[in-house]
């Protein structure tokens, strides 16, 4: 059989699966989301210390206005979130929130390198791109922690939800987040499982 014939069988199979190709994107917007939401609603609780903290220089980030600055994440996040979920101007949603990512990828965790959490042993830490002494210590310290707990508290009972970490704090969330939006921007909310479908259908035609 020739290999061309094999290739475009397959390749037919495959295209069957394209009727679902909106829970590609419905996922993406699923686990986004919430993320999303859970982010604006903590600055809004707390807006004026988000404020202080966006302007002040000294233990803060140091932005102009911070009070807008704060203002516009909160919105994009809130806003952001909650028609994401919905899958109601998808696209047009995703650009705000990707700026927001993109500010607090540089501003807020840049300095501490791509690991969220710090892993000595991964070559995303211990590599001479990434190398973070930060990270690079952080198996000391936990063994210093986990000794002092051990002696003098109940060691089983605050690791029975989980072992202790050190968190590092670098843009592995922030960009995983952005890549997600970005392709979000380009999919849209997803065929069949967003409103921007349906909407797309009745009004543009071509859709």
């Amino acid at each position: 059989m020739n290999p061309i014939n094999i290739y475009e069988s397959f390749h037919n199979i495959l295209d069957k699966s394209l009727v679902a190709e909106g829970l590609a994107p419905l996922l993406l917007r699923l686990y986004l989301a919430p993320v999303m939401i859970q982010s604006g609603w903590t600055k809004y609780t707390s807006f004026s210390d988000i404020v202080d903290w966006f302007g002040n220089d000294d233990y803060g980030l140091g932005l102009p206005v911070p009070a807008l600055m704060a203002f516009l994440a909160v919105a994009a996040e809130l806003v952001g979130g909650v028609l994401i979920l919905i899958g109601l101007a998808t696209r047009w949603a995703s650009i705000p929130l990707m700026v927001t990512m993109l500010v607090a990828a540089f501003t807020v965790h840049w300095p501490y390198g791509w690991a969220a959490i710090a892993d000595a042993s991964s070559w995303l830490s211990n590599g001479t791109l990434f190398l973070n002494e930060a990270v690079m210590s952080a198996p000391e310290k936990l063994s210093m922690a986990k000794n002092i707990l051990q002696e003098h508290g109940n060691y089983n009972w605050l690791t029975s939800s989980g072992k202790f970490v050190v968190l590092n704090n670098g843009i592995e969330f922030a960009a995983t987040y952005f890549i997600m939006l970005f392709s979000l921007f380009f999919t849209g909310g997803g065929k069949f499982t967003s409103i921007d479908y349906f909407l797309a259908k009745k009004f543009i035609p071509k859709a």
